[in-house]
């Protein structure tokens, strides 16, 4: 007699709803693609609502799940909380929250701390913690009200290790790691473990995903450099290496793991 739920069930997301913030591109498509293949009817949400309806109804033709379209700044406190209250009116629940939206900034200035404008530095730790702090707010909310949901905060392995700054030499195309990125993603990292610990009594999982450098057109150079510091030889692949992990998170199968940081970076923060 089977102990428990079958492996596939445990997996499977059907009659859920899961919202990817930055959903509408790169690694967040990813994740948004791969809860909608796991049976989760889809919000993404993007800075521009026009790419946002592109891409779910892109998603609608080749999942067949539903999807929602809302153009979102996650660093507007009063949108985030309209924008969950379209959510809520249209599926009349939240079962998942990706926390992907974020990003750097770069602009006039230099990239060294010397040379980086207070301006740039908060704008950067405001667009990724603030507007993580926003959207979790409001998932907390609903989340309470049902008993219980999953929250999966977006940090990067630049918030977890200082970053060699020798694999963008000979690149000059490449911007090097930013310290206001990498502050940003380590409050993420921290913020997710202490929700996990305000929140567990509520039935609501908070952990964290830290993906390292996925190939996307680089030089050779870099991605020569960035390999050897990588136990798998090798950098992330679009559409496929983020899937699983964020799927596992979403689901029963991590129903007893919370307050994690799950680096899927082939190695490279396990290896000095």
């Amino acid at each position: 007699m089977p102990r428990g739920p079958h492996i596939s069930d445990l997996f499977d997301l059907a009659g859920r709803v899961a919202m990817v913030t930055g959903g509408a591109q790169n690694l967040g498509l990813d994740m948004a693609e791969a809860l909608g293949e796991a049976g989760a009817d889809l919000v993404i949400t993007s800075r521009e609502p026009d790419k946002a309806e592109r891409i779910a109804a892109e998603l609608t033709d080749q999942i067949g799940v539903r999807v929602l379209p809302v153009g979102l700044d996650i660093t507007d406190a009063a949108a985030v909380e309209d924008g969950f209250a379209r959510v809520i009116d249209e599926y009349g629940r939240l079962d998942v929250l990706v926390n992907n939206a974020g990003g750097a900034r770069l602009t006039s200035g230099g990239v060294t701390t010397d040379e980086r404008s207070p301006e740039d530095f908060e704008f950067v730790v405001r667009l990724n913690i603030v507007g993580t702090f926003n959207c979790c707010r409001c998932a907390v909310r609903h989340m309470k009200a049902q008993g219980g949901g999953s929250i999966v905060n977006i940090g990067s392995i630049s918030g977890m290790v200082g970053r060699d700054r020798w694999v963008y030499e000979g690149s000059e195309d490449m911007v090097p790691n930013m310290c206001d990125y990498s502050t940003a993603k380590a409050g993420i990292i921290g913020y997710t473990r202490d929700l996990a610990a305000e929140n567990g009594r509520h039935g609501i999982r908070v952990n964290a995903i830290s993906p390292g450098g996925f190939e996307r057109g680089q030089p050779e150079e870099f991605i020569r450099r960035y390999n050897m510091h990588v136990m798998l030889g090798r950098m992330g692949r679009d559409g496929v290496d983020l899937k699983g992990a964020v799927v596992f998170l979403a689901s029963d199968a991590s129903a007893y793991v919370t307050g994690l940081n799950l680096p899927v970076d082939g190695g490279f923060t396990a290896w000095s």
